[in-house]
């Protein structure tokens, strides 16, 4: 298929043909005077309504892990939309939900291997914390409902979810939420571990935190720890060295679940199926969403050890064990997605070519430490952030101007706040690797 198939006939939308769709975190004024408008996309390039190809630095929105339009997923979709549209996981099935549930977990640590489908990260970290609570209920603990995260966390939208997360400004205007969270201090400090390449360091000693949170509460309430093996939308921080082992350890000594947050890590974006298996740490359960279905259609996951599973299998056989699910859990379009997603990953090795693409990335992002505004760099896998100084009385002024640079420059990046983050494809070159932080060099050394 060539790009020009991707051109749009229709004229460009008006302001009033805009303006029933609210769209989500946008500033909707703003958009709607000056939109951005995609109308096709393929491989590594979104196609806009005036036929620019843009170089998805992205993956979408972390999401779109092997590259867009991916013809085996596209087929995929149709194949099952023409054979099963919809069948309900309310008591009944289809075996395309099984297969996913196996094959996921086959790439996962071993001792995961329960899948509880959702359809959103959102709503996988909500699954979760219910069945963290649900566990310790069905094993006499119904004291143990209190969960620990951290400060930069970000959980998803849900009520549970955003009720964990770290984000002050994401959290604000929602209030009150569950009165029964805490939160971890994170693990960046610019003054220990700026420019870290990959895990840094310094900063191990921050689990310990933990501890000290198990001072104030009796450890014998708290249901779950929740943690981003890498925090992503708070600024893409890796875990230092040593710390996610401590979590573990702290979490065994007090009976206390250990949840992994692998929305966007999972399915590649660090070398390996989940962050789990590349850090080399089990927890008991693992969120994720996102890569799953290469984000074709919605759908998610809760992977679960076979210790919390087998905890909830209690009560006569013809008795709901979790009162929890969705309409749409295990759809037929997203099983049929997701195994084709999979598919894809392995036949193009691209959890492998990620891995062996991290030591480029990296060198191409801390090759711009030295330009102007720039005052930390971190990454790991292929993931980057850049930290720019604010401009005086304009915070985030300046990292929403180089990334509008970039666009205009034919390079999508997001900018938050005054961070600038960049997740790409794993298909990508190492020519594409070249282009994007060639665009973020141009687009530093001209704002002020």
């Amino acid at each position: 298929m060539t790009m020009n198939a991707f051109a749009s006939s229709n004229s460009p939308l008006t302001r009033e043909a805009m303006e029933p769709f609210w769209l989500p975190m946008t500033p909707n004024r703003q958009f709607k005077s000056k939109p951005r408008i995609f109308v096709g996309a393929e491989g590594m390039h979104y196609i806009t309504d005036d036929d620019r190809r843009i170089l998805d630095g992205m993956a979408g929105l972390w999401c779109v892990n092997a590259g867009h339009a991916q013809r085996r997923i596209v087929e995929a979709i149709q194949a099952q939309a023409a054979k099963l549209d919809f069948v309900s996981s309310f008591q009944m099935s289809h075996p395309a939900a099984f297969e996913l549930a196996r094959r996921i977990t086959e790439i996962a640590p071993a001792g995961l291997d329960h899948v509880f489908f959702t359809n959103s990260g959102s709503e996988s970290v909500d699954t979760a914390l219910k069945i963290a609570r649900g566990y310790h209920r069905v094993r006499g603990d119904a004291s143990r409902i209190r969960f620990i995260s951290r400060a930069k966390a970000y959980h998803g939208m849900g009520w549970g979810g955003l009720s964990v997360s770290g984000i002050v400004r994401h959290r604000r205007d929602f209030g009150p939420l569950l009165p029964e969270v805490d939160h971890l201090p994170h693990t960046h400090d610019p003054e220990h571990a700026a420019f870290s390449r990959g895990q840094p360091q310094w900063g191990a000693h921050l689990a310990d935190e933990l501890s000290k949170l198990l001072q104030v509460h009796d450890p014998s309430t708290i249901a779950a720890v929740i943690v981003e093996p890498v925090t992503g939308s708070g600024g893409v921080l890796p875990p230092p060295v040593g710390y996610l082992e401590r979590l573990r350890q702290i979490c065994d000594q007090h009976g206390i679940l250990l949840i992994f947050d692998e929305v966007i890590t999972g399915f590649g974006r660090l070398g390996a199926a989940f962050g789990a298996n590349a850090f080399g740490v089990t927890p008991d359960l693992i969120t994720c969403a996102k890569g799953m279905t290469n984000a074709a259609v919605p759908m998610g996951g809760v992977i679960v050890s076979g210790k919390v599973y087998d905890a909830l299998m209690q009560g006569s056989d013809n008795a709901i064990e979790l009162f929890h699910g969705y309409t749409y859990s295990a759809h037929p379009l997203a099983c049929a997605a997701g195994l084709a997603a999979l598919d894809v990953y392995q036949d193009l090795g691209l959890f492998e070519r990620a891995r062996r693409l991290a030591p480029v990335w990296e060198n191409h992002a801390h090759g711009l430490r030295e330009l102007p505004h720039v005052v930390d760099i971190r990454n790991i896998g292929l993931l980057a952030a850049i930290d720019l100084k604010p401009r005086e009385g304009a915070p985030g002024a300046r990292g929403s101007e180089c990334a509008n640079r970039c666009y205009e420059d034919g390079i999508l990046i997001r900018g938050s706040g005054d961070t600038l983050l960049i997740s790409p494809p794993l298909i990508i070159t190492e020519e594409q690797i070249g282009d994007i932080f060639a665009a973020i060099r141009r687009a530093l050394t001209a704002i002020g």
